[in-house]
């Protein structure tokens, strides 16, 4: 099995995309053309007026981000707590999976999660910006 192990870029690469994907689907209604429905709702649950911009954003900007590995730890903490947010004060009076579950965005929240710690892999923006492709290399003693 170690021989799927340098398939580990790809699987990250595809939890990236399936993320940011969602993620951009949710925030585009937000950013272009709903923006006063989400003003208002983040203030009905309790939250400053000035939240809706964050919620937007994470939502729209964060997942084109994420697809393109750009600043993927720091996106995908802004998407935890998104998705956090969303379970504990929309999804969790319906239940797991019910209608208006919080089957989902705990499945999104566990992805969030795991890019938290695993990063954007070697395909990604954020490998370019450290150079040679995420990877360390042991420095020889002098």
């Amino acid at each position: 099995m170690r021989s799927l192990d340098r398939l580990q870029p790809l699987a990250l690469l595809v939890l990236r995309a399936v993320i940011g994907v969602i993620m951009i689907a949710h925030g585009y209604g937000k950013v272009f053309g709903g923006f006063s429905h989400v003003h208002d709702m983040v203030q009905r649950i309790g939250f400053a007026g000035w939240t809706a911009y964050l919620l937007a954003g994470t939502e729209f900007f964060g997942g084109i981000l994420i697809i393109a590995g750009l600043l993927t730890r720091f996106v995908a903490v802004a998407m935890l707590i998104d998705m956090g947010v969303a379970i504990w004060k929309i999804h969790w009076h319906n239940g797991l999976k019910g209608p208006g579950g919080y089957e989902f965005p705990l499945t999104l929240a566990a992805v969030a999660f795991a890019l938290i710690f695993f990063g954007a892999g070697s395909m990604a923006f954020d490998s370019m910006r450290r150079g040679g492709g995420g990877r360390r290399t042991k420095s020889k003693p002098s």
